[in-house]
């Protein structure tokens, strides 16, 4: 009986472990659930901003479809949280079941040895049985025997107790699982129809702007005249610090030790740097991908476009030196900081409060982002990272 005790709270333990590591798990989704929450919140508020524009625009279907991404990993998360929740269920059904039929068992088993000892009690009453004994040493041996059997059956009581407790606590806890799984269902649920009233909005938003391709050929002609002005200002830095370090008798970026280090440091934070401002969605993504609106047109987005609030405030995402503050034709002011053999470029920005040669630290005020009151109220950061010249998916580098 002791072996199958033992090896019942064995299986016991490994269904409770289990799902120990699925509470990590359980932590870490929602995390993600709460950070695609407030993203949709966010979004949200972008967009009862711009509904006080009747006129449909590119900017209004990207935070549409931002929304929508954030609401399908939100669902998605929310759906792995279900099936951990399922495992650990099945575990503690599993463990629930054996325990049961251990409780019963040790109970037939205390049943009837209250019965042999009743039946027999007339006939061996400890006293007389003690007495009756040959020998010291017998009447000894007697009384060890009555006392061991008395404490087997307290062992057998309180084994009983033990397990009954644990029963109970993983039933109460089974309770609890189920409660939780049916909420996450039900908050499914809610989820799919916002869904499908966001999928909604955005075929109807699109389905307008069909009717507006001309302007958004003239607009994407406009932000590749843009791309194309950065990247020669870019260039320009780039080959005035080559001339610099080949005047040295060096190649490529001329650093100082100081600025070398900088560029060091800037590399090693790369995940962690900072949003270049404090609240913001993603509505165009780095590299090339199609036009949501023109058909068989790529577009190619040298960094990332971060949709914010009105008058948002832009800001350095690591110590360095501003190299370029200028006019886009277009595209308003942008401001490129160099952070050793790294560049950091912000453009369509208004009222910039630095000039090159300023040193600026991490999170430093730097402008705010230009506000398009003719389009919806739009308040679009365009973000680049380089290094010397090559191109880098800014979302590899700043913080999730």
């Amino acid at each position: 009986m002791i072996l199958r005790i033992k090896l019942l709270f064995v299986t016991l333990a490994i269904g409770l472990l289990s799902c120990s590591v699925f509470a990590q798990s359980i932590d870490e989704l929602q995390k993600q659930k709460a950070k695609a929450e407030k993203e949709i919140e966010y979004t949200t508020s972008l967009l009862n901003e711009t509904q006080r524009y009747e006129k449909s625009s590119l900017s209004k279907l990207r935070l549409i479809t931002s929304k929508i991404k954030s609401r399908n990993t939100l669902i998605s998360n929310i759906n792995h949280e279900i099936g951990i929740y399922e495992q650990c269920i099945a575990n503690n059904d599993l463990a629930i079941e054996l325990l049961k039929n251990d409780v019963q068992q040790l109970m037939d088993e205390y049943a009837e040895m209250i019965r042999m000892a009743y039946k027999n009690l007339n006939s061996y009453d400890e006293v007389l049985f003690l007495l009756s004994a040959e020998n010291v040493n017998q009447a000894y041996r007697r009384m060890l025997y009555f006392r061991r059997y008395k404490s087997y059956r307290e062992n057998q009581a309180q084994m009983i107790d033990a397990v009954q407790e644990v029963l109970d606590g993983s039933v109460q806890k089974l309770e609890q699982q189920k409660a939780e799984k049916q909420t996450l269902i039900n908050q499914t649920e809610k989820e799919m129809l916002a869904l499908n009233q966001e999928r909604k909005t955005q075929s109807g938003e699109l389905q307008k702007l069909q009717d507006q391709k001309n302007t958004l050929q003239k607009t994407l002609q406009q932000q590749r005249k843009v791309e194309r002005q950065l990247e020669r200002e870019i260039q320009a830095i780039i080959e005035e610090e080559a001339r610099k370090n080949r005047a040295a008798g060096g190649s490529g970026f001329a650093l100082t030790p100081e600025q070398q280090l900088i560029g060091d440091n800037f590399e090693q934070n790369k995940s962690r740097l900072p949003w270049p401002l404090e609240r913001g969605v993603i509505v165009e993504h780095f590299g090339v991908h199609r036009h949501p609106v023109l058909s068989n047109v790529q577009v190619q987005n040298n960094g990332i476009n971060i949709a914010s609030d009105t008058g948002a405030e832009v800001r350095a995402v690591f110590n360095g030196e501003v190299s370029r503050v200028f006019g886009i034709s277009g595209g308003n002011t942008a401001v490129i900081i160099r952070h050793g053999i790294y560049l950091s470029v912000y453009s369509n920005l208004r009222e910039v409060v630095v000039k090159k040669g300023d040193k600026v630290s991490t999170k430093q005020a730097i402008g705010t982002v230009y506000t398009d009151t003719k389009d919806g109220n739009k308040s679009i950061l365009k973000f680049q990272i380089w290094k010397e010249s090559t191109k880098l998916d800014p979302e590899d580098w700043i913080g999730r």
